[in-house]
C-alpha cells in the first residue's frame, strides 16, 4: 500500500505479518516507530546507522545491515562511507517496512573529529543480573560526576544496561577515559566487576564493555526495538528507577515506552 510520510511517499508491503513470537505486526513496528519519532530522531539525527534486520521474524535468524540497500530511496542521506543517516520520520517508517527492529549509532556524528558520547555498556555474566547492574550504573554515576559529567542510564532492551554521558575530545581520548574509568572499577570490586573481554571471565559479574566507544562500535539507540520473543525497548530510566530496581530487563514495550514519553518527555534530552 502506498502511504505519505509528511512530503515522502512510500509503499509499504505486508502489514498483518508477524515480526514477534507475541503476533506483534510490521503494522504495529512501523506505528511504534512513527508515534516515537519525535524523541527518537534527534538522538538518530547525522549519525551512521546500522540496523539489524529480521525479515522473517524476532524468532528467525536476522542480519546486521551496515551499508545502504541498493534500493535506497533517493531522499535518505548517508555517510561518505555509504551508512544510512535517519534525520526524518520517512526514513524510520522505510527502515521498519524492511523489518529493521534494531537501530544502532555511533557516538559522534557524521564528519564529527571525535565523539559527542561516552557509553558504559553493562552486560551482566549469569547468575548476575539486573541488581548488579544497577549497582554499577549507580556507581559510575558518582564517578562520573567527579569529572563533571552527568550520567545517564538506560535498559539495553534485554539483559544489561547502559549508562551514556556527553563528552568532547578524540575518539582516541574517549576510548581512554571510558577503558581508564572501567579498569578502575574492575580493580575496586574484583568480585563483581570485569573490564575484559573473555566471556570465561564473566560470570556472576558485570562486564563493563568500553570498547563500544571505538570507532568501529555501535550502541543500540535510544528508544531503539530489541528482537526478543516479545517486543522490548531500549528504555531511558530516571535514577529513581535505578535506586530502587523499579523495572526488569522486558519492563518497558512500545505502548509502555510511548506513555512515559508522553509523561516524562525524553530522559535522555540532556545528551543532546
Amino acid at each position: 500500500m502506498k502511504v505519505r510520510v509528511d512530503s515522502r511517499e512510500l509503499s509499504l508491503s505486508n502489514l498483518d505479518k508477524p515480526l514477534f513470537p507475541d503476533g506483534t505486526t510490521k503494522a504495529e513496528v512501523i506505528d511504534y516507530y512513527h508515534r516515537i519519532a519525535p524523541v527518537i530522531l534527534p538522538h538518530l539525527r547525522d549519525r551512521a546507522l546500522t540496523r539489524i534486520r529480521f525479515p522473517d521474524g524476532a524468532d528467525r535468524p536476522g542480519f546486521f545491515e551496515k551499508n545502504a540497500p541498493v534500493k535506497k530511496p533517493a531522499w535518505v542521506p548517508t555517510s561518505p562511507d555509504g551508512l544510512i543517516i535517519c534525520n526524518e520520520p520517512a526514513t524510520l517508517v522505510w527502515l521498519a517496512n524492511l523489518a529493521a527492529l534494531e537501530l544502532h549509532t555511533h557516538q559522534w556524528l557524521v564528519g564529527a573529529d571525535g565523539p559527542d558520547r561516552v557509553v558504559f555498556d553493562l552486560d551482566p555474566g549469569p547468575p548476575a543480573g539486573l541488581d548488579e547492574c544497577r549497582a554499577v550504573a549507580l556507581a559510575l554515576r558518582e564517578r562520573l560526576a567527579v569529572d563533571g559529567r552527568e550520567a545517564f542510564p538506560k535498559t539495553s532492551g534485554r539483559k544489561g544496561m547502559q549508562v551514556s554521558s556527553t563528552f568532547s575530545g578524540t575518539f582516541d581520548e574517549v576510548s581512554d577515559y571510558a577503558r581508564g574509568i572501567a579498569a578502575e572499577f574492575a580493580a575496586a570490586a574484583k568480585d563483581m566487576v570485569t573490564d575484559q573481554m573473555g566471556k570465561e571471565l564473566r560470570p556472576g559479574k558485570v562486564f563493563i564493555d568500553w570498547s563500544q566507544n571505538n570507532q568501529a562500535k555501535t550502541t543500540v539507540c535510544v528508544y531503539s526495538l530489541r528482537a526478543n520473543p516479545a517486543p522490548t525497548v531500549s528504555t531511558p530510566l530516571t535514577w529513581d528507577e535505578v535506586t530502587h530496581g523499579d523495572f526488569t530487563a522486558a519492563s518497558f514495550g512500545p505502548a509502555e515506552v510511548l506513555d512515559r514519553v508522553a509523561r516524562l518527555g525524553d530522559l535522555h534530552a540532556g545528551l543532546l
